[in-house]
């Protein structure tokens, strides 16, 4: 796992930004992780934000594209997935990347993309926020999707 080459991340102004988090509910203590890592960022940020729990990684894109229909300003988007012995884990992963980069796109929106796609649960329990992990991907999606939110505003002026 490589967390070499990533940015520092510094104090983020949310204030007046509405963040749609959207989470499958496998792996439950990985995608718990995920959550409470991404809530810390937006609070800090002072940022709103709801969450909504989805089946599993595949039904994060519908749930964004409809988070971006309600006015959402950014989602940041959390499943796990972890391979087992069947290509359903290839299958899987493409088409929520897909759906998501798609969802983003058509809104011209952010979405904070914290989809973990692992070969065993210890690389998500790694990579979760947890007491010992090594990295917070959950805060990690929350930063990159308020700081393009702020991009974006800027740009539309």
């Amino acid at each position: 796992m490589s967390g070499a080459g990533a940015p520092k991340a510094g104090s983020i102004d949310g204030r007046g930004l509405h963040v749609v988090v959207i989470a499958g509910t496998w792996h439950e203590t990985i995608s718990n992780g995920l959550i409470a890592g991404t809530q810390r960022v937006l609070d800090e940020a002072q940022a709103s934000h709801t969450l909504v729990r989805v089946p599993g990684s595949f039904e994060l894109a519908v749930a964004a594209q409809a988070a971006f229909a309600g006015g959402a300003d950014a989602v940041v988007a959390l499943g796990v997935i972890i391979r087992g012995g069947t290509p359903h884990f290839e299958y899987v992963s493409a088409a929520a990347t897909d759906g998501l980069t798609r969802v983003s796109l058509d809104a011209g929106r952010p979405v904070g993309f914290g989809l973990l796609t692992l070969d065993d649960e210890k690389q998500g329990l790694d990579r979760a926020g947890l007491e010992g992990s090594k990295e917070d991907k959950g805060a990690e999606a929350a930063d990159a999707a308020l700081r393009t939110a702020l991009v974006i505003r800027e740009l539309r002026g």
